[in-house]
């Protein structure tokens, strides 16, 4: 979302504020030692906003205005997929034809990951896990992330399908038929915005994100099918430096 938008909702409560593809860095980096977050900076001269930037991700939600933001419009398509582990998360790619429409903001789904735990928090609470769904505008070339948080509860039967079948190991991958990522939305789409960046390398602040204020329950043993492969892969929340977070009413 552009600043202006930004504004223009705030103002409606009487405040105000004073690529062609999808490019992640191909260098090796972690989540843990000489790799960690806190080193991504000094790993490649294109991982400088990691250690430089003033509007990374992720936060802490805390603090947010409400505001009239526009409400979500989701054509997500049941379609095959590829899913991968690739060392860092398992990563579901999709092919084109599924779109997120904000206020006549148009984003293509690309593809969609999980971490764990959740790397955005409420109030000083994380969550088990969170997805991710990837888009890009059509028009600016910018990405609007879509985040989900994962509470334990009831099986999801989109997710238990997904992590039956999990790729175990670094670079396996499998197809995923007729998969539909709507089955991965809770019930409301209520959200929060704030503008932010990639939570991994090169850590480029060009995301709109988007964030479901509604957990999905998924069950206890589908996360630990997860966390058996991939223990642990969260960015540790980043500080906001003054920006403002908005609210849906």
């Amino acid at each position: 979302m552009e600043r202006r938008l930004f504004i223009k909702s705030l103002m409606a409560f009487g405040g105000c504020a004073a690529c062609a593809g999808i490019a992640f860095a191909d260098e090796e980096w972690g989540y843990d030692g000489a790799e960690a977050p806190k080193h991504w900076g000094e790993l490649d001269p294109h991982n400088l906003a990691c250690a430089t930037g003033s509007q990374q991700s992720p936060l802490d939600i805390a603090g947010e205005i409400a505001a009239k933001l526009p409400k979500l419009e989701l054509d997500w398509e049941e379609s095959d997929g590829t899913m991968v582990n690739n060392g860092h998360t398992i990563q579901i790619d999709v092919p084109a034809g599924s779109a997120l429409d904000r206020d006549g903001e148009v984003y293509e789904l690309k593809q969609f990951h999980f971490h764990t735990p959740s790397e955005h928090h409420v109030k000083g609470r994380a969550f088990p896990m969170e997805a991710h769904f990837v888009h890009q505008n059509r028009e600016t070339g910018s990405f609007g992330v879509l985040a989900v948080f994962f509470a334990a509860g009831a099986a999801n039967e989109a997710f238990a399908r997904l992590a039956r079948t999990f790729p175990a190991h670094r670079d396996d991958s499998v197809l995923v038929d007729d998969f539909d990522p709507r089955g991965l939305l809770p019930g409301s789409l209520d959200y929060w915005l704030y503008e932010g960046s990639l939570t991994t390398p090169p850590c480029s602040e060009d995301v709109d994100w988007i964030v479901l204020k509604e957990p999905l329950r998924v069950s206890e043993e589908d996360i630990a099918r997860f966390r058996a492969i991939i223990p642990h892969n969260a960015r540790p929340i980043v500080l906001p430096h003054r920006r403002f977070i908005l609210s849906s009413t």
